[in-house]
């Protein structure tokens, strides 16, 4: 059994396992158990009732946090002519068509966020199995295969706090909404955008109550459970 540390037995001292909290009363908790050398990442869990063996009732998509992640994102941007143009314009990282394929397949993955036009794919599908398994491989579900038009804004979003997520093969949604230095309207803000945004995109193969169970957590710390209604009802304002 693995031994819990002593900044992991103090901060759960703090939480009452017996109480279901708010989503103010969690992100407020947070910010006083987060005690760690370094900036912990605040996460926000969804168990649904979903079972991932049926297509119909998998959820993949992408939330735009307001206040971003609070790090620095990469953005590698698949594109020639005009489009590589306009990439460049708005502030990508990378840029650029068979060169970057190539980088890529030998190992260069130093970047956090991939977006393509569409005439780029066919160039890109062999990238598939080193991409996706990785959750780099651009996907127009995901808005990042966009006309070339729409490329400055499809990084413009990358960059200020876009965020995808998925479900797992326990049907459950894991995913970052910031960091523990963040003000906690910031945390609450980020947290309501991505509920949201889940809520929005409910699986239509899903009967009856779709998130069953939600928590709040730090890489170090211990999980608070949250109040259901009251997280499934947040709204960005």
């Amino acid at each position: 059994m693995t031994k819990l540390g002593k900044s992991y037995r103090s901060a759960e001292d703090h939480v009452d396992r017996g109480k279901d909290y708010t989503p103010q009363e969690a992100v407020d908790l947070v910010k006083t158990i987060a005690r760690v050398a370094f900036d912990e990442t605040v996460e926000l869990h969804l168990r649904t009732s979903a079972d991932p063996r049926h297509a119909d009732q998998m959820l993949r998509g992408v939330a735009r946090l307001p206040h971003g992640l609070g790090k620095t994102v990469r953005v590698l941007v698949f594109a020639s002519g005009d489009g590589a143009r306009a990439a460049q314009e708005a502030g990508a990282d990378y840029v650029g068509a068979d060169e970057l394929v190539q980088k890529i397949e030998e190992g260069w993955l130093e970047f956090d966020v991939a977006v393509a036009s569409p005439d780029m794919m066919s160039k890109i599908g062999r990238l598939g199995r080193i991409l996706g398994r990785r959750g780099l491989m651009p996907n127009p579900r995901t808005g990042t295969v966009v006309q070339s038009q729409d490329l400055p804004r499809a990084i413009d979003e990358a960059k200020k706090g876009r965020v995808e997520f998925r479900m797992d093969r326990t049907a459950i949604i894991h995913v970052p909404i910031g960091k523990a230095s963040f003000l906690p309207q910031a945390l609450l803000e980020n947290m309501a955008a991505l509920v949201e945004t889940v809520v929005r995109n409910r699986p239509n193969g899903i009967k009856g109550q779709f998130v069953r169970s939600a928590f709040l957590t730090t890489t170090m710390g211990p999980s608070i459970k949250l109040d259901l209604p009251t997280t499934l009802s947040l709204k960005v304002e």
